[in-house]
Formats: C-alpha cells, sequence, structure tokens
C-alpha cells in the first residue's frame, strides 16, 4: 500500500474516531480489511500529530481547532464519572456566596448539584443550559454573560462576555477545558472561549478544575491558564494516583472520585 493509500485510510480512522468519539481497533481494521497491526501503527502516526489519543484497545478524538465535539456527544460519554466529579465540586463550595459555572456539560451537572443543595448562592455563567437549570431554584441568583451564543457549545463569547466578568468579584470559578498538561497549561479549541474562561479566571479568588481522566496530557489550540492556577483539579480514579502527583506537585490538590 503506498503513502497517499494510507493517508487515506488514517483519514478515515480519524473521522470515524471523531463521529463515534471512540474507536476499537479490531472494529476499524475489520471494517478497513486490514491488519489489525497496521491500524495501531495508524493510531500512532494520529496520535503523534495530537489528533487522537490511544488507549487500550482503540483510541478516542483529541479536540483542537478543527475539531471540537457537540454537546450532544458530551453528555452521552462518561456520565457517572462526571456525576461523581460534580458532586465532589459542589462539596469544594465552603463558604462562597457568589460562584462562576463554566461552559460544559460537567458544570451543568455541577449546576444541577447546586440547585439540590438549596441554599442561597449567586451564580454566573456563559451556558445558556447551565442557566435554564439554575432558574428553576428559588434560592439561586442567576447571571447570564451577554454575548454572541456559539452554537456547539449554547454559551456565550466575545467582548459582552468579558466585559460583564471584568465588573465582578467572585468566590468560586468552576472551570472545565478541553485538555491539560503540566507545562502547557489548560488549553480549549477556540480563542473566544479561552478568553472568556481567562476573564473569569482573573475575577475568580479560588479555581476548580473539573474534567475527566481522558483531559489529562492533552493539549488543544487556545491556553487560558496553568495548573498552579487552581486550588484543586477533580477528577475520575481512571488517572493514575502516580500522574495525579505530578500534577498535584504543581500547586493543586487533585482529587478522584
Amino acid at each position: 500500500m503506498n503513502a497517499k493509500q494510507g493517508e487515506e485510510r488514517r483519514r478515515l480512522i480519524l473521522a470515524q474516531a471523531r463521529g463515534a468519539g471512540h474507536i476499537a481497533v479490531t472494529e476499524i481494521a475489520d471494517e478497513l480489511e486490514v491488519a489489525a497491526e497496521t491500524v495501531r501503527r495508524d493510531l500512532k502516526v494520529l496520535e503523534d500529530h495530537g489528533l487522537l489519543r490511544r488507549t487500550h484497545g482503540g483510541a478516542y478524538p483529541v479536540e483542537g481547532a478543527g475539531f471540537e465535539s457537540n454537546m450532544a456527544h458530551r453528555s452521552e460519554s462518561w456520565v457517572p464519572e462526571k456525576r461523581r466529579i460534580a458532586a465532589a465540586a459542589a462539596d469544594q463550595l465552603g463558604p462562597a456566596e457568589t460562584v462562576y459555572l463554566d461552559e460544559g456539560f460537567t458544570p451543568q451537572l455541577v449546576a444541577e448539584e447546586l440547585v439540590n443543595i438549596g441554599r442561597p448562592l449567586t451564580v454566573v455563567t456563559s451556558s445558556l443550559a447551565t442557566a435554564s437549570i439554575l432558574a428553576a431554584s428559588a434560592t439561586i441568583n442567576v447571571i447570564l454573560l451577554g454575548g454572541r451564543v456559539r452554537g456547539r457549545t449554547l454559551a456565550t463569547v466575545d467582548h459582552w462576555a468579558t466585559a460583564m466578568l471584568s465588573d465582578l468579584v467572585i468566590d468560586l470559578a468552576v472551570m472545565g477545558a478541553n485538555g491539560l498538561t503540566r507545562d502547557r497549561g489548560l488549553t480549549v479549541p477556540d480563542s473566544a472561549v479561552a478568553a472568556v474562561k481567562a476573564k473569569a479566571m482573573a475575577v475568580s479568588r479560588r479555581k476548580v478544575f473539573v474534567g475527566i481522566h481522558t483531559k489529562f496530557g492533552v493539549t488543544s489550540f487556545c491556553r487560558f491558564s496553568d495548573v498552579g492556577d487552581f486550588e484543586t483539579l477533580i477528577t475520575d480514579s481512571t488517572l493514575s494516583a502516580h500522574e495525579a502527583h505530578r500534577y498535584s506537585a504543581l500547586g493543586p490538590q487533585v482529587i478522584r472520585v
């Protein structure tokens, strides 16, 4: 098989991974009628280019400037883990009276936890879905940032959102990201999203990251903070204790649930 055929095969593998959220080596090998070892080599090439992250028996896509999953996919993957992370994040509330909830599905689950707590709070968010969840509470005052609404995440961005944040002082920010690494910090695919996240970080006294283990070791396109800016990183127990220790050495407590 020539190089052009190999490139076409890798393009198909990447497209399938992005469509399904994960691919299995054996399944894709059968579908493409090639050896499993050929698929493994293709996955390594795609991983070396930062497009996929290999797992035992397969791979999942890395989100970057050219690809970002939608909310429908996020709401269907790793849901039990995300619910545990959300519950742990609510436990970090402490004496906070004002909270920023980031865009994304896991912060939406944190919103559900805050509604269930039933204590008086003012919550600021860029997410239309999160604002809708919080609006059902009689004890939570909801502030939705204005701005351009991104169709993929149903969250507001651009100067309207950052200007509103500039006038606030927030006790606790609960933040997500598309990837985080020890050397490159927390990243997202879109610069407009990164700007809102960076401003939320700047106006918040405490910062907590929420995200599943697949976010760790992944770099996206636009950086918005360092790992050391957070007091706590909350993830699921699939992240190894050794890897958690490497992140905690940069300053934050790492909670695995």
